[in-house]
């Protein structure tokens, strides 16, 4: 038996904020995205309006400054090391983030065998946001199957870890769900809840297949 581990990023792997929050901090818009974050939550605009809007404010946006923001993060302890496990069981583990894929995609450094995120053109910005590559909560089950055939496994097979209520959905399409500091939209629906700082206590709930 082989499972696939799917991670979500802003709240789970990174602790108390987001990609867009870390990124927007290294050219001091910090409150602005803050303002969008908030609106969000709120449902008063969706994916593609976020995106279109953060991607407005990072006009000024350069690789160093995402490599800055990334190294500052602040990342929940033995990621590295929880892949490194999963991969050495004969497992996969993806990322599947609604944040920007320039970002999320630095994840495979880390032994992430998959890693998507809403897509956005590089970095510096030379050509707009396409809103069809701007990911939601559903297209967190489409790419999980879609991974799923990549792996040759099922549903089934799946494990998911997430904090929020983009992770709802991906929780209900599966058979075992990791809430990891999380809110109140999936802290009940999950089969296991973790909070602190470290992944490995997180992925320990689950354990390696039987």
């Amino acid at each position: 038996m082989t499972r696939l581990h799917l991670f979500d990023m802003d709240g789970t792997l990174l602790h108390g904020t987001t990609a867009p929050l870390e990124i927007s901090r290294q050219l001091g818009l910090e409150s602005e995205t803050v303002a969008l974050e908030r609106a969000i939550a709120d449902g008063r605009i969706g994916p593609p309006e976020y995106a279109a809007q953060v991607y407005d404010l990072w006009a000024g946006l350069t690789d160093a400054h995402v490599r800055a923001a990334f190294e500052a993060a602040p990342w929940l302890a033995r990621i590295r090391e929880v892949w490194a496990r999963i991969r050495s069981a004969g497992e996969y583990c993806a990322v599947v983030s609604l944040s920007p894929s320039f970002f999320v995609e630095r994840l495979l450094d880390w032994g992430a065998h998959a890693a998507h995120g809403s897509r956005f053109p590089a970095v510096p910005f030379t050509e707009p946001v396409d809103p069809s590559g701007v990911l939601n909560a559903a297209a967190k089950v489409v790419i999980a199957e879609r991974l799923c055939a990549e792996f040759g496994v099922t549903r089934a097979d799946c494990v998911a870890y997430g904090d929020s209520a983009s992770d709802k959905e991906l929780f209900a399409a599966v058979p075992v769900s990791v809430a990891v500091n999380a809110d109140s939209h999936v802290a009940g629906l999950a089969t296991h809840s973790y909070s602190g700082l470290d992944l490995w206590e997180a992925y320990e709930l689950v354990g390696p297949a039987q």
